[in-house]
This record gives structure tokens, sequence and C-alpha cells, in this order.
């Protein structure tokens, strides 16, 4: 890999929170996927809730047109059995739109991306995505569009966040998961984690899951300007052990290395873009209590989410089938004090950067935890399965409670 494919600015930088639109506050989006709604909180002081969004007005249409399609119909009931843990998938992924009005939304078991008014509740516009299911976003840093995983159609789409109009498209493995802008916004990072719904999970069955690489995309052009396998790389390691299926990933500040959590493993790889190599490889602890059985792993995670702090020295680290959170020095990749959690399913950098933001998808609580000192500060009730935490903005003065 070239170094033109890298930038100088930071991760931090790269995926900035946008300047606050008139009239505005700022605020944190919790979205809670099988509740539909979105829990909107204070992002700085004492994180206080201060309202809720319904993602789902129009249910009801949405599932009698799947009820209406056989097709639909099968794919609906695959997700909600396997993905959903018996669950609808409501709102995956979530973001503000730039004038801080509106909020956009993936939504799993209805394939598709929606925004929804912040004041009024109302639908501006509807996008399905590929394929039966909407996955994870990614926000450019100019706010104006959103990169959306077609976890099914094996695609990564690109909306217009103001319109939900497709600007653009491109290839990816199977099951395109996390998206990242990059490089200023000028490339787009995407994982494809494989056949994770399966309970195909015993090593030797790996070869079930199908193709499994990070994909970069040129984010004006759509094309595709590398694909990276971490098997080769992990292989070179001496860890043939370590699925090569990547989940969360952050850049470091000066995006030459990712750090990456790979399905089935309670650690992170650390990988550097310039050399396409493996360079560290950080086991993090385990837990008595997590079953012997892979297959009841969730969707073959062991740590999913992952953020890092605004001076890059160290991660935060959400350990969902161990049941904790913790702190992660990035000079020695190794874990501070373990808080406990209940299957912590995403990790959020707060505005400022001094603080983590993980939710807890068992516990309904999103976790706020200070990364100099590796504490706890508090914890805020939120609503069911509370998954992706994302800083947007909501009308100034705008509350439910």
């Amino acid at each position: 890999m070239t170094m033109a494919l890298l930038g100088s600015q930071s991760t931090l930088a790269a995926s900035a929170v946008l300047p606050a639109p008139p009239n505005s506050q700022q605020v944190f989006f919790v979205g809670n996927n099988w509740d539909g709604t979105v829990t909107v909180i204070r992002s700085a002081q004492d994180y206080a809730k201060i309202g809720v969004i319904n993602m789902a007005p129009d249910r009801a249409a949405r599932l009698r047109e799947i009820y209406l399609n056989p097709i639909k119909l099968i794919a609906y009931q695959y997700i909600r059995n396997t993905a959903g843990e018996g669950n609808d998938q409501l709102v995956d992924d979530m973001y503000s739109t730039p004038d801080g009005q509106s909020v956009v939304a993936s939504r799993p078991s209805f394939a598709d991306v929606v925004s929804i008014n912040i004041t009024t509740g109302q639908i501006n516009w509807r996008t399905s995505v590929e394929g039966f299911r909407a996955d994870h976003m990614a926000v450019s840093p100019d706010g104006k569009r959103v990169a959306v995983s077609a976890s099914s159609g094996n695609v990564v789409q690109v909306l217009d966040i103001n319109t939900g109009k497709e600007l653009g498209r491109f290839a990816t493995g199977d099951k395109p998961h996390e998206n990242i802008f990059f490089n200023g916004g000028r490339k787009i990072l995407n994982s494809a984690i494989g056949n994770v719904e399966t309970p195909l999970d015993a090593a030797w069955q790996d070869f079930t899951k199908g193709k499994r690489f990070i994909t970069i995309a040129d984010a004006n052009t759509y094309q595709i300007i590398k694909k990276i396998d971490l098997r080769p790389a992990l292989d070179a390691a001496g860890r043939k052990d370590l699925s090569n299926a990547v989940r969360p990933v952050v850049f470091s500040p000066d995006e030459s290395k990712l750090y990456a959590q790979v399905s089935f493993f309670n650690g992170l790889v650390e990988y550097d873009l310039t050399q396409d190599k493996v360079t560290r490889i950080g086991q993090l602890p385990g837990s008595s209590t997590i079953p012997s059985d892979r297959s009841k792993w969730v969707n073959d995670s062991r740590h999913h989410g992952l953020s890092i702090s605004g001076n890059g020295e160290k991660l935060c680290v959400a350990g969902t089938m161990d049941d904790y959170a913790t702190i992660v020095d990035r000079k020695t990749l190794t874990a501070g004090k373990l808080i406990a959690a209940g299957k912590p399913y995403w990790a959020t950098q707060s505005p400022d950067g001094k603080r983590c933001v993980i939710s807890e998808s068992e516990s309904d609580v999103v976790t706020v935890i200070d990364f100099e000192s590796g504490n706890k500060v508090l914890s805020v009730p939120v609503g069911n399965h509370p998954q992706r935490v994302r800083i947007g903005y909501a009308p100034a003065g705008w509350s439910t409670h």
C-alpha cells in the first residue's frame, strides 16, 4: 500500500463532530435496536436523558408489506431468529442531518434507511437497501453523505443525507459491516464479517463463513482502491487460530495503523497499513462465565465495540461476551481495570475525546468511562437493547420529558 492511501489527519479529525447548526444542542443518540427508538441524552456534564424518538412510526405498514411478500417474509423471519436473537432489529445506526433537525437511521429488519424529523416525528424520506438487511453506517466529515452496509446485498450504498438519494455504491465481501470515512473524507473503509448468523462456529468450519476482507474505496468515485485480507497477515504473525473477520475498528491518530477486533477473539489486532502486516496482537482478559460453545456467542462476537481517546493514547473496549468494559493503553495493548457491564455492544468517544460511552445491550444502559483514569463515571438508563451510540445534534430546547 502506498502512502497516498493514508492521510495526515487523525481519526478524530476525519470523523470530527460538525460545527453546531444554528438553534441546536449537541447530544448522544442511542439506538435501541429492539425497541425501534432512539434515546437522546446530553453529550456532556450529567448525560441526562432529554427525549426519545420513535424510529418506526411506519412499523405497521412495513410489516404488512413484508407479510404480503413471501420472499421478504422468509428473510425477515431469518434475520429475526438469527441476528435479532428472536427480536425485530429496528435501529442499527444513526446520525443527525447537518441542520440538526432530523435523525437518519438504518433499520435492519426493514432493509432500509429512514430520516425522521426530530420535532414532528414524521418521516422525511425512506430508502430501501440492496437485499434484505441494512447494517452499520458512517457519515462523511461534512455531514452530507451517509454510507450504509447492505449486509445481504454485499454492497455499501452512499446516500445523500438530506434526500435519501443514492449517490453511488461499491461491492464488498460477504456481510459488509463497519464503515469509516477517513483521509479527510476522501476514502471509505468497509469490513465484511462473513456469515456470522450461522451455528457453524467451530474452528474447522471457518471455510463456511465466506469472503471476509476490508475494502477501501474512493469516497467520490466509489471505485475500489484496495482490498485487505487479514488472513495472510495473521498467519505470518503466527496466529492461524484467529479469525480474519474484522469487527469494529479504529485508526491510529496518523492513520498509519488499524486497531481491530476480530470474530471470537477477546483482544485487539494492530495492523500497519504502510507495511501491510500485523504488528502486534493484544490478548485481553477472558471471563469464566462465557459459554464454551462458540455457537452461543452473539453473532460470532467475543469483543464488539472500540473507540480511541482524543489524544490517541488509550483505547476503549467493549468486552461483549465477557461482560466488561476496559481502557487499554495503546503503547502496551494491556487492559486497565475491568468494569462490569451487561453485554456491552459499542464504544463511542465523547466530543472532547476524554471519555468513552459504552452501550450495555443486556442491562439497557449506556455507561460513561473516563479514558485517563479508567474509572466508571455513571450509567444512564435507555431503551431495549441499545447498540450504536453516536454524537449528533437536536433542535435547541427540544425534549420529550
